[in-house]
C-alpha cells in the first residue's frame, strides 16, 4: 500500500516567482530524504502552475515530512505567494506513480482547496485546470541511505 499525495499551486506574479523556486528546491532536497518517501515527480507549466506528486509508505510520513524543515517553513509564504492552491491524498495498493491526467482526476474529485490570501477567480470557482505536460518536469528519488553508493 503507498500513500499519494499531490498538490497543485499557481505562483500570482513574478516577483514572488524566484523566492517560490528556492523553497521548492530546498523542500525537494528534503523530500528525498525524507523517511518513508518512495518517489514522485514535478511539473512546472505556463502561467506559473506548479504539480508535484509523491509516494510515501503511509500517511504518517507524509505527515512527518510535511510538518518539518524546509517545507514547513514554505508553507506559510504560499498563502500570499499563491493564488491557486489544492493538495489530493489517496492509498493505492503500489507505489507507482500515477498518469498526471489521473492525479488531475483525483484532484478534480476529491482534491481540497488551500487557503491563499489572494484567491484567483479559477480558485475561487473551484476550477483546476488539467496538467499540461511540458519540458520542465523532473523526477524525484528517495536518497540511498549511507553506505549503499552514488545514487544512480
Amino acid at each position: 500500500m503507498a500513500f499519494i499525495s499531490v498538490t497543485r499551486l499557481r505562483v500570482r506574479s513574478l516577483r514572488y516567482l524566484p523566492l517560490f523556486i528556492w523553497r521548492t528546491m530546498q523542500s525537494v532536497r528534503q523530500t528525498e530524504r525524507a523517511s518513508g518517501f518512495l518517489g514522485g515527480r514535478l511539473l512546472r507549466e505556463a502561467r506559473n502552475a506548479f504539480w508535484t506528486m509523491t509516494a510515501w509508505e503511509d500517511e504518517a510520513a507524509m505527515n512527518a515530512f510535511r510538518g518539518s524543515g524546509a517545507h514547513r517553513g514554505a508553507m506559510p509564504k504560499l498563502l500570499i505567494w499563491c493564488d491557486e492552491a489544492s493538495v489530493v491524498h489517496w492509498n493505492q495498493e503500489t507505489p507507482e506513480l500515477p498518469t498526471w491526467l489521473e492525479a488531475h482526476r483525483q484532484m478534480v474529485n476529491e482534491g481540497k482547496r488551500s487557503k491563499v490570501n489572494y484567491p484567483s477567480s479559477a480558485h475561487v470557482a473551484n476550477h483546476i485546470a488539467a496538467p499540461q505536460r511540458s519540458r520542465l518536469e523532473g523526477n524525484l528519488k528517495p536518497a540511498q541511505p549511507h553506505g549503499d553508493g552514488p545514487r544512480p
